[in-house]
């Protein structure tokens, strides 16, 4: 029987394993976020659903440096490049060497990081530990900002994005140090090219930001790449340099079938976390993950909720039918 390190490292060769890798993840509550009651959290999820991979949550307010609340031009030019382990960052880096021992190397770690766009959309507003599913729809008051400020002075906001690139890449190179296998990294296009912005600002601003993070964990083992929301065009994140591309397939599109044949990283998903599992059946969550295969044919997969999924609403035999399935897969 192989490991879940070996499974996924199977897949990542495009070679079947034993049985599909099977993962999942939620944010865990405030008061499980950092410290040693974080480790216990992962661990349990971890051992409770004999997961194939251990994604590190991350839900710490990103630090801030000089800046409050991003609301201004000024503001923008106040945001700096800061150490790797500044302020809360040491807290995940914490985390992460101590799940690098206690889980040791058989199963991997990647950590969660959201990209530059998605801080600086967060920073728009004070810091908060609340964290919950997505919203696969809709702007609010801080993609309203943002464009604002694109507006007033597009330069500024591309030096803001760099700077936040710069923190994020400090951070990827002290996360593998602590013993991190690589980066589960969320970005969404559908913040982005909005009408308001402009149909290229993805490419142009986020982009490169993007790329100079992943070229800090260019040596990592597993780099995910979430694409969140509703992928306004899930290709163009197939040439981004990770070993898988991770998005909700079920509850926001485009499906496994479409995705096959059109990206090059290895394919995450199959399973809605929006509705299936908290409002289905483990005979419905079982079919999903069969289904799923079937579109795949004969690339092999990696089976997983297409994100975060809330877990007073799921019920834990739902999840259980899902890593069953995936047991079963290739059966």
């Amino acid at each position: 029987m192989m490991t879940g390190r070996e499974r996924i490292e199977t897949v990542l060769q495009r070679r079947r394993p034993d049985h599909p890798p099977v993962s999942c993840w939620y944010h865990f509550s405030h008061d499980q976020q950092s410290g040693p009651a974080a480790v216990e959290a992962h661990l349990r999820h971890l051992d409770k659903y004999d997961l194939d991979f251990l994604k590190v949550m991350n839900d710490l307010p990103f630090p801030r440096g000089e800046v409050n609340a991003v609301n201004t031009t000024a503001d923008l030019r106040k945001i700096k490049p800061l150490d790797g382990d500044h302020g809360n960052l040491s807290e995940q880096i914490t985390l992460i060497r101590e799940l690098a021992r206690r889980v040791g190397k058989d199963v991997l770690i990647p950590t969660t990081l959201f990209n530059p766009w998605a801080i600086l959309r967060q920073m728009t507003r004070p810091p908060s530990h609340e964290h919950g599913t997505p919203k696969l729809d809709g702007q609010d008051d801080r993609d309203e900002t943002i464009s604002k400020l694109l507006a007033e002075d597009r330069a500024a906001v591309r030096s803001a994005l760099e700077a936040l690139a710069r923190t994020l890449a400090a951070f990827a190179r002290a996360a593998l140090d602590a013993g991190a296998s690589g980066l589960y990294m969320s970005v969404r296009d559908d913040w982005v090219n909005t009408p308001a912005n402009g149909p290229e600002t993805y490419d142009e601003l986020v982009r490169p930001a993007d790329l100079i993070i992943l070229e800090a964990a260019k040596t990592a083992p597993l780099n995910i790449l979430h694409v969140c929301g509703r992928p306004q065009n899930l290709p163009r994140f197939s040439d981004y340099p990770v070993h898988v591309l991770h998005w909700a397939d079920r509850a926001a599109g485009p499906s496994i079938a479409y995705a096959r044949d059109r990206v090059k990283p290895t394919i995450a998903g199959g399973v809605d976390n929006l509705k299936t599992l908290p409002k289905g059946t483990p005979a419905d969550v079982a079919s999903e993950v069969a289904d799923a295969l079937r579109q795949a044919k004969d690339r092999p997969i990696i089976i997983a909720p297409g994100c975060t999924f809330d877990p007073r609403a799921v019920p834990e035999e739902n999840l259980r039918a899902m890593v069953d399935a995936a047991r079963k897969g290739y059966a």
